[in-house]
């Protein structure tokens, strides 16, 4: 659960700081490193993303690139020390989730109504099977929302614990069993650089299948 500090509930904080760090473009003609970075980063990702999308799905570059930046950040700032991680309560990922896929869901059924819906129904379906597969089709329909929620929480969620089961035996090792301790610290290492890139692939994932569900509907 998120902890509380004077009244203050530390979610709060957790997911309004990320945007502190971001370093703002200056008015000078040549910027410095960082910011050159950052926008080279920005510029191929986005790139990469929208590249699949006709001209009507280009208008969600805004919210899909700010989306990305903000969950990795959210994912790696949950490594470091005391911190808290949002995305790791199931609300907030699916807090996440369900209004943008519900929004590409209504982009769909007010722009194209008849493919939106044919989804629902295989071209070719047997007469018999036509009311079973619109159920499962609604259904798996349905459940998109909650699959990217669940799988952006356990797989963040499993990091950390597997991360802080490694560490707790490191830690217990150290009197007893010098050399173990110091094999599971290597292994906490690799781990830390696997999480890394964890937090980084699940969040470029939750984005990429936003992407994959407008494109359906644009």
């Amino acid at each position: 659960m998120s902890p509380w500090c004077l009244g203050v509930p530390l979610v709060c904080l957790a997911l309004l700081l990320p945007w502190t760090f971001y370093p703002a473009p200056c008015r000078r003609w040549a910027n410095n490193r960082l910011i050159t970075a950052q926008s080279w980063f920005i510029v191929r990702y986005t790139h990469q993303l929208l590249t699949p999308l006709n001209q009507g799905g280009h208008k969600w570059a805004l919210i899909l690139t700010a989306l990305m930046l903000y969950l990795v950040t959210l994912n790696l700032f949950g490594l470091l020390p005391y911190t808290f991680t949002p995305t790791t309560q199931l609300s907030i990922s699916l807090a996440f989730a369900f209004p943008l896929w519900l929004s590409t869901v209504l982009i769909g059924l007010r722009n194209q109504p008849t493919v939106a819906l044919g989804h629902l129904l295989p071209e070719g379906t047997p007469t018999l099977l036509i009311p079973v597969l619109i159920i499962i089709e609604t259904i798996s329909l349905l459940i998109r929302p909650l699959a990217l929620g669940v799988r952006l929480t356990a797989n963040l969620t499993a990091g950390h614990l597997l991360m802080h089961l490694t560490s707790s035996a490191a830690f217990a090792l150290v009197l007893t069993l010098p050399v173990a301790s110091l094999l599971t610290t290597a292994l906490l290492f690799l781990l830390t650089l696997l999480e890394i890139a964890v937090a980084m692939i699940q969040a470029y994932v939750f984005v990429l299948l936003l992407s994959l569900y407008l494109q359906e509907n644009v």
